[in-house]
């Protein structure tokens, strides 16, 4: 494998027609491809508008059987432009048994692995609960030609429990697709606390791990259908950050981005062995954070 890992970052804006907004995904995965991106990563659910809004039993008609036809056309898209591709769908598992996965695909388009979001929120706006069975595969890297892939999803992006296993079970890198942004009727002060804090967490699972964090977010507004809120504007700001917690990359907040950024395998080893974490965990203390609570 080469030192260097060119990876192709695709944070767009969606609308209610799935067919276009594959077709403006697969533009994006054919130009990045074009400029030498070896993986591509999608944002969450990026097939649709963010439909966990509202609780409405229609949104699952946005289910998609794997294998089937979401399985095709990405993995077509990965074989025709040799690319490793991260993707997000709305899983129909069995009747009644839906969850909220990650499909990535390898270069020759064959399923290198699948995972399951495993934190599922149930917040206004973003009703997840009522959708998506937490996963149960577990924390488990992809193996992939360019290596193991640690891929989270959003809500997973919070817990340094998740980013941890992954990193102690192999992962070269860790990948966040996400879809999270604002309430418009917070005000700027507020909103700016919020997403500093999830760059933060994130640059954290980094640092903490000795991995670079690649994390992609949907951009632009989107009305609540229900009207009871006022709607999420989806802040964008997808960023690639390195072992040591450094910026390589930030989009801007609120426009399509499609960007390539190369990462140094290298420096993983090298920064493990200034800052040996690992190393100096005390895996002889930490039972208790099998439990909820100790108080």
């Amino acid at each position: 494998m080469s030192r260097n890992i060119k990876i192709g970052i695709v944070q767009h804006s969606f609308n209610e027609d799935i067919d276009f907004n594959r077709a403006r995904n697969l533009t994006a995965i054919e130009n990045l491809a074009a400029e030498g991106a070896e993986l591509i990563v999608l944002s969450e659910l990026h097939d649709s508008l963010y439909f966990c809004q509202t609780e409405d039993v229609e949104n699952f008609n946005y289910a998609q059987e794997l294998p089937g036809d979401y399985t095709e056309f990405y993995g077509d898209a990965a074989a025709a432009n040799n690319v490793v591709l991260v993707t997000s769908t709305f899983e129909r598992r069995a009747p009644g048994l839906y969850h909220n996965t990650a499909v990535v695909f390898d270069k020759d388009g064959s399923v290198a692995g699948k995972y399951r979001k495993m934190h599922i929120p149930d917040d206004p706006g973003f009703y997840e609960k009522f959708y998506f069975t937490p996963g149960d595969i577990g924390f488990e890297p992809i193996e992939t030609s360019l290596g193991k892939i640690g891929v989270l999803v959003c809500w997973d992006q919070w817990y340094p429990e998740a980013a941890r296993l992954m990193a102690m079970k192999g992962a070269e890198l860790l990948v966040y697709p996400t879809a999270i942004g604002w309430n418009p009727d917070d005000d700027d002060e507020e909103k700016a606390r919020q997403r500093e804090a999830w760059i933060t967490i994130q640059r954290g699972h980094a640092v903490a791990n000795g991995l670079p964090v690649v994390s992609v977010n949907r951009c632009g507004f989107e009305e609540d259908p229900s009207g009871q809120t006022s709607g999420i504007d989806f802040w964008g700001s997808s960023f690639v950050a390195g072992p040591q917690g450094e910026i390589l990359f930030m989009a801007s907040e609120n426009s399509p981005v499609e960007k390539m950024v190369s990462i140094d395998r290298e420096r993983t080893e090298n920064v493990r062995q200034w800052w040996p974490f690992f190393r100096d965990r005390r895996i002889d203390c930490y039972d208790n954070l099998t439990k909820r609570f100790l108080i």
